[in-house]
Formats: C-alpha cells, sequence, structure tokens
C-alpha cells in the first residue's frame, strides 16, 4: 500500500514540476552582425591582362544587391554600364561588361555598401574590384574633401572627377564625355579618395550630379573644382567647393494666369532686385502698360496687363545682351481682384515693420485716410514704403513696450493697378515688454578683408534672422531678439553688391567666401550675450554634428539625473 502512495506521489511531483517549467522561445543564437566574405573571383582580383567580358564573384553565404545604380562607382566610367546579376540572393555575383574596354588602363568597381548578407542586411562595405587591361595595375592616389561654398551642410552622393589634359581637353569637355576617374562621397561621407590613377596631368572636379550622367548641367548641377591644373603624383588634399551657378537669364514661353495676369516662366538663377529684365507687352503695334513683380517660390513672373479683348498679343523680352520675342493666346478669363492681407497679426516684434501683402500690385496710397493710434486713441506717426516687385506695403513707426496699437485704413486710401480702390480695413497689434527679448554683442576677429556682409541666422542655417553691412567696423549690435539659437554667417562682399555671389566654370571664378562660426549660441529672455567670432578658424560640419550629438546626451544625462 506505501508503495502505491509514493508511486502517486512521485507522478503528481512530476506534473507539478512540469506545469511550473519556466515558458518561453528559442531565441536562434546571437544576431549575426559580420559581413560576407569573398571567397572567390573569377578573374582574380587586381588581375592584369584583362580581356574578357565577364566577372564572376563567390561568397560564403547567401547576399544581395541594393542600390547598385547609387552606391557602383566604376572608374574610368563605361559608356554602357555592366549588366550585374542576380537581383535575389545567391551565393555568385556576375558581372557582364557590355562595354569596349580601354588598352592599358586600369579599371576599379568599388560596390559601396551595396553588397550585403541576405539575412541581416550586413554591408560588405568598400568591396572594390580592380582589373587592368595593360601588364600593371595603376596605384597613385588622389584626395581631399567636399565642402559648400553657401550652405552649412555638405550634400552626400557628390562625384569627384579627374579629366585628362592632353591635346584633346578643352573648357568644354564636362558638358559633353565622362571623365578618365571618377569617385563619389556616396551617402556618409565629405572626404573622397580617387585610387588606381596613372601618372599625369588632370583637371579636378567635383558635381552633385543630379542626373548621374557623369557630365555638367548648369541647370541642374553644383560643381566645384581647382582653377589649376594638377599632377600625379600629388600628396596635397584638395578641398573643393560646390556651388549652384547663376545662369544668365532664359526666359520660357509666357502663360495666361487669368484675365489680367500672364505668367512669364525662365531658367537660370536670377537676382531680379538688382537687375529686373525689361519686358514690353504689344497688342500688334501697340504697348500695353504692364507692372511686372515677382511669382513667390517660382521661377516666374508676373506680367500685369489691363485687359483688352484681342485673340494673341507678343511679348519682348531683354536683359542684358538676351532678347526673346514671343506671340501667344489670350483667352477671356477671371481677373484677379484687389485683396489685401497683413503679415502680422496680433503680436509685432520690435524689429519687425507692419507688413500688408496684396494680391495686385497697388499705385496709389493715400496717408490721409490712413490711421494710426495706442491703446489711448492717441496718433502714432508712420512711414510706409511700397516694394512693387514683391507687392508689400511697409509700415515703420515708434513701438513702446506693452501698447496696443490700432492701424485703420479708410475707403481709398489703397488703389491698385486696376484703378480699384479697398474698403475700410482694420488692423489690431501689440506689443511685448522689452525683457522677453534678448541682445547679442557680436565681436569679429581676423577678418580678411573689407566689404563684408555679417548675417545672424537660425541654427540650421535656412533663415536670416537680422543683417548688417560693413565696411571696416567689427563690432555690431543686435537688439531685441525672439528667444532662440543663433549662428552666425559672414561673406566677403568681394564685388561690393551687397549681397552673396556664386562662383561661375567658364570664367574659373570661384564663389565669394563664406565664413560660419563653428556651433551655435542661445539667446534667451532678458539676456544680453557677448559673441566673437574667429573668421581665422575654419568651420567644420563634421565637427558641428559631433558637438550637437554629445550636447543631446549631456541633456539627456541632465534628464535622467533630475528624475
Amino acid at each position: 500500500m506505501l508503495k502505491n502512495n509514493l508511486k502517486y506521489i512521485s507522478f503528481l511531483l512530476v506534473l507539478l514540476m512540469m506545469s511550473c517549467a519556466k515558458r518561453g522561445s528559442i531565441t536562434g543564437g546571437l544576431k549575426d552582425t559580420l559581413a560576407p566574405i569573398l571567397r572567390s573571383s573569377y578573374p582574380k582580383n587586381f588581375s592584369t591582362e584583362f580581356k574578357g567580358d565577364k566577372i564572376i564573384l563567390t561568397f560564403d553565404e547567401y547576399v544581395k544587391l541594393k542600390n547598385t545604380n547609387k552606391q557602383l562607382i566604376i572608374s574610368p566610367p563605361m559608356k554602357t554600364q555592366p549588366i550585374i546579376t542576380p537581383s535575389n540572393a545567391s551565393k555568385e555575383i556576375t558581372i557582364q561588361i557590355k562595354d569596349t574596354l580601354l588598352p592599358n588602363t586600369t579599371y576599379s568597381l568599388n560596390f559601396g555598401q551595396s553588397i550585403t548578407d541576405n539575412n541581416e542586411g550586413n554591408p560588405y562595405n568598400q568591396f572594390k574590384y580592380v582589373f587592368s587591361t595593360g601588364t600593371y595595375i595603376d596605384s597613385l592616389t588622389l584626395g581631399g574633401r567636399i565642402k559648400d561654398a553657401y550652405d552649412k551642410t555638405v550634400d552626400n552622393f557628390v562625384s569627384v572627377m579627374l579629366y585628362e589634359v592632353d591635346d584633346k581637353f578643352n573648357d568644354s569637355i564636362i558638358y559633353k564625355e565622362t571623365p578618365r576617374y571618377i569617385t563619389n562621397t556616396l551617402d556618409s561621407l565629405q572626404t573622397f579618395k580617387l585610387e588606381n590613377l596613372k601618372a599625369g596631368k588632370y583637371f579636378l572636379l567635383a558635381l552633385k550630379d543630379k542626373s548621374n550622367n557623369n557630365k555638367f548641367s548648369p541647370k541642374d548641377d553644383k560643381i566645384g573644382f581647382i582653377k589649376h591644373y594638377i599632377t600625379v603624383p600629388n600628396d596635397t588634399l584638395f578641398e573643393i567647393e560646390l556651388f549652384k551657378e547663376a545662369l544668365p537669364l532664359k526666359a520660357l514661353k509666357p502663360t495666361q494666369a487669368s484675365g489680367n495676369r500672364l505668367l512669364l516662366p525662365y531658367d537660370g538663377k536670377q537676382n531680379f532686385k538688382i537687375s529686373k529684365p525689361k519686358i514690353v507687352l504689344k497688342n500688334q503695334n501697340e504697348i500695353l502698360e504692364t507692372i511686372v513683380t515677382e511669382f513667390p517660390k517660382k521661377d516666374s513672373l508676373q506680367v500685369w496687363y489691363k485687359p483688352i479683348k484681342v485673340d494673341s498679343l507678343s511679348m519682348e523680352v531683354s536683359h542684358d545682351n538676351y532678347k526673346k520675342d514671343f506671340t501667344f493666346k489670350i483667352k477671356d478669363q477671371k481677373k484677379d481682384t484687389l485683396n489685401i492681407s497683413p503679415v502680422q497679426n496680433g503680436a509685432i516684434n520690435f524689429r519687425d515693420r507692419f507688413t500688408l501683402n496684396s494680391a495686385t500690385p497697388l499705385v496709389k496710397f493715400d496717408k490721409t485716410l490712413m490711421k494710426l493710434v495706442d491703446k489711448d486713441s492717441v496718433a502714432v506717426d508712420f512711414t510706409t514704403e511700397y516694394d512693387e516687385f514683391e507687392q508689400k506695403l511697409y509700415f515703420d513707426f515708434k513701438r513702446e513696450p506693452s501698447q496696443k496699437y490700432n492701424f485703420t485704413f479708410f475707403p481709398g486710401a489703397l488703389t491698385d493697378f486696376y484703378e480699384k480702390s479697398n474698403d475700410t480695413l482694420s488692423y489690431k497689434l501689440n506689443t511685448k515688454e522689452l525683457e522677453d527679448y534678448g541682445n547679442v554683442v557680436l565681436n569679429l576677429k581676423n577678418v580678411k578683408r573689407f566689404p563684408i556682409i555679417i548675417e545672424l541666422i537660425n541654427k540650421k542655417g535656412d533663415k536670416v534672422l537680422a543683417t548688417e553691412y560693413s565696411t571696416g567696423e567689427t563690432k555690431f549690435e543686435f537688439n531685441l531678439l525672439e528667444p532662440e539659437l543663433f549662428s552666425i554667417r559672414v561673406i566677403y562682399d568681394d564685388n561690393k553688391n551687397k549681397i552673396y555671389d556664386a562662383g561661375n566654370y567658364l570664367n574659373k571664378q570661384y564663389s565669394e567666401e563664406v565664413n560660419y562660426l563653428q556651433g551655435s549660441f542661445d539667446v534667451r529672455a532678458n539676456w544680453d550675450v557677448d559673441q566673437t567670432f574667429d573668421l581665422s578658424i575654419p568651420y567644420n560640419s563634421e565637427l558641428e554634428r559631433k558637438e550637437d550629438e554629445k550636447k543631446k546626451k549631456d541633456d539627456a544625462k541632465r534628464k535622467k539625473t533630475a528624475f
């Protein structure tokens, strides 16, 4: 009896242990972080006297190709790209060459990060297959870094090229022919290295090549170059500045936007505030009255005209040595009408001017029909300025802290090009306390030459918040600033036109020099900041990125400690 009881007790204990066992799932082991390994290649890597048209690469595991159209760099470039298969996972990659190879030339195929293992996507980083159609492998190198002539950040996937300087070389070759050698910064680098070069004399340039055809298209591409020819071998580290050329005006056929407005599209980055094209609109031999304004955020001009019943009109466009004639149809369409809107609504900062936008160009302003009063109904004097090209009407007046203002425009105060006037308009404005703003005193050191343009910008560098122009002064005050992270940009205005000017390839002209303050500085409410900017210290966007990362980590640690 005791034996039987013991059996039952043992059986129950086993069941209990099984039911209490920890449930879980099989993890499959540690995650694979190893890149694929090349087991063999045919012909062997770094082969000479290459005469075939097929290359086979064999790996130790299944691999797949990713973004070869961007990552694969072939130098010298082939006119017909090789066919690379398969597109699915495989242990072999086959490269079928479709181009006629140059004699006595070293070719390199840099796959960047396009070869990855099939399971985890670990890249075979910067794998390069090299062969020569001659008896030896060229082994010379050339390196440097890319920066942007104007922007704080540098584009990725920048092509760096060498053109051989021989009896066939001329300035137009970069528009028509591919280079002798090429490399690319890919998606994470600002530095470049051209390898497997032959000794000789070369022209060095860089392209942000939008069409990926290894040729310069001024309309789309950024370009940078070294003015003088360089020789290889060369141990100099070259710095190439990318810029977008300011192209000459090229007008395109006008289109009708409404019953009283035409759009004139154009190619070429232009600054029409300095030099606006002459536009003559005609009905046969009769010249029509027009006003030309900008079309915001579009490469077009607006040509305003008085409505006329005709089937077609003609337009003459001239700018410097450029001239173009157009004839186009006119249809009966709805007309643009006067519409006034304020830029500021409610709060207005001390550094801003009260601004009105007009949907149609304004031509008459009657100040006697405009009234500005404060909260005590005391009249406040003001001045006006109209920017016809931007269709903006500016008002300047002395603003007091913690004050309220009421701007009234009685009927007839504003009249547009079509003799239409406003109805009664009223806008309420208010100011903050002076303590809500911060002030900056900027001291510049080691300014190389004058004049200079000084710009207070936001941290990203895509917005100018205040500006000064100096012909010799190095100390500046920026007062009543809204709290924000700021940086500084200084432009050497060598041609003294008070704007930044980009370079020009055919003229072998570099862009005007631009300097950025390393990092940014915080301006808070009721703060006074003394900021020094030493222009002899070169800006390094990579260093600023690392500083930002460190600052984020420090902030995170402080928050964690606080809790």
